[in-house]
């Protein structure tokens, strides 16, 4: 899964993905403090704990907390952290499955983006992409050359060889 480039300063306008996900009853705001043991949980339960932990570190670093979360009906549907596996980097980033397709991925990603454009990148990465196409229409996000094995390269090699020695 290879890493990729998004230009900052020439992000696409967010507002079509906003009001998808408005109209689908999901409201994205910034994590705030009393949102990590819920979030950590969550994300824990939804994608397990490599993501729950890189979810955590959003709010190591003081304010603003770097990372947003996606609410319906007072419930946990999606969110996203930058500035956690390393500088520079967005994600991990998720949404609950029943909830995808509403614009609420792409709402979540650009308020990221946005995020770091703030903290004064002007690129981000995006590492270990898996729907890398989501990525390209949505933001113009490309694939850096040469980063098929991503930052997380040593990481999915000790996943895989802790699952073959469990079965």
């Amino acid at each position: 899964m290879p890493d990729m480039l998004v230009r900052l300063y020439d992000l696409p306008d967010p507002a079509p993905y906003d009001r998808r996900t408005e109209a689908a009853g999901v409201r994205v705001r910034r994590l705030d403090a009393w949102d990590r043991i819920p979030l950590r949980r969550w994300v824990g339960e939804q994608f397990g704990e490599n993501w729950a932990s890189e979810a955590d570190f959003a709010f190591s670093h003081g304010h603003p907390i770097t990372g947003f979360v996606a609410m319906k009906d007072g419930q946990i549907v999606g969110f996203a952290v930058y500035e956690s596996s390393r500088r520079g980097f967005f994600g991990p980033t998720g949404v609950r499955e029943d909830m995808r397709g509403n614009g609420t991925g792409a709402s979540l990603l650009f308020r990221c983006l946005e995020g770091m454009r703030d903290l004064g990148y002007a690129y981000a990465i995006i590492g270990g992409v898996g729907p890398a196409a989501f990525y390209e229409k949505v933001c113009g996000a490309t694939v850096i050359a040469g980063s098929e094995r991503s930052v997380y390269g040593e990481l999915y090699e000790e996943m895989r060889a802790r699952a073959q020695r469990q079965v």
